[in-house]
């Protein structure tokens, strides 16, 4: 089986998003993507892929540079790449 961490797990866990719940309802509406493809909350998100969040409060890429193994924000474990503000 492929090494990952589930998305909405990872989401929680690098603080991109607060709460587990909010990140499932976010892929659930299809605004999350992985590489590119409209992602389920249990998908498996791995090191070196790159997520687009569409946010109420703008879109925000990253790339995953390592999977957190507690709940540590952001630094270190994602790569922003790009950011745009809803208007």
């Amino acid at each position: 089986m492929a090494e990952g961490q589930r998305l909405d797990l990872f989401l929680k866990m690098s603080r991109l998003i607060k709460r587990r719940s909010v990140a499932k309802a976010l892929c659930d509406a299809g605004r999350v993507q992985i590489n590119g493809r409209t992602a389920k909350a249990g998908s498996l998100v791995q090191a070196g892929h790159r997520l687009r969040l569409d946010l109420p409060q703008g879109m925000v890429q990253v790339e995953v540079v390592r999977l957190p193994t507690r709940v540590e924000g952001p630094d270190g474990v994602v790569s922003i790449l790009s950011t745009a503000e809803s208007t």
